[in-house]
């Protein structure tokens, strides 16, 4: 649990530098290539996915809790889903707006895949309660 803590709090940290570097260091580049949209694009998907990754630590914790170690690996399942997502679909746009290789290009829609997959996981993991 402690790597998906460390994780979840690189994950906001980085959303929040890099969303931080295309609004003001990056900004006049992006906008000349004609890459700012994607960099926001890029950056909006990826905090929204380190603030839904507390999210799932918070169920995983319940989860632990209450003994449930189903649940507990599921709900494990769903933030490495989205770790890899963020990594391959934000990371993607990230590097081909700075002019990246262009192979990286169809690692885009792999990520957003990805990051569907982890929240189509979500329905097939039980909640925990109480018995």
């Amino acid at each position: 649990m402690k790597f998906f803590i460390w994780a979840s709090a690189l994950s906001g940290s980085s959303a929040v530098i890099l969303g931080a570097l295309g609004a003001h260091a990056l900004k006049e580049r992006l906008t000349t290539t004609g890459h700012l949209d994607a960099w926001k694009t890029a950056s909006l998907y990826h905090v929204v996915h380190a603030v839904a990754l507390l999210a799932v630590l918070i169920a995983a914790r319940h989860a632990h809790a209450l003994g449930d170690a189903k649940a507990v690996q599921a709900w494990k399942r769903v933030a490495i889903a989205w770790l890899a997502g963020v990594i391959f679909f934000s990371g993607s746009i990230y590097a081909l707006s700075l002019n990246g290789p262009s192979w990286l290009g169809p690692v885009t829609p792999l990520g957003g895949v990805i990051l569907i997959t982890g929240w189509l996981m979500i329905a097939w993991t039980r909640t925990p309660t109480k018995s």
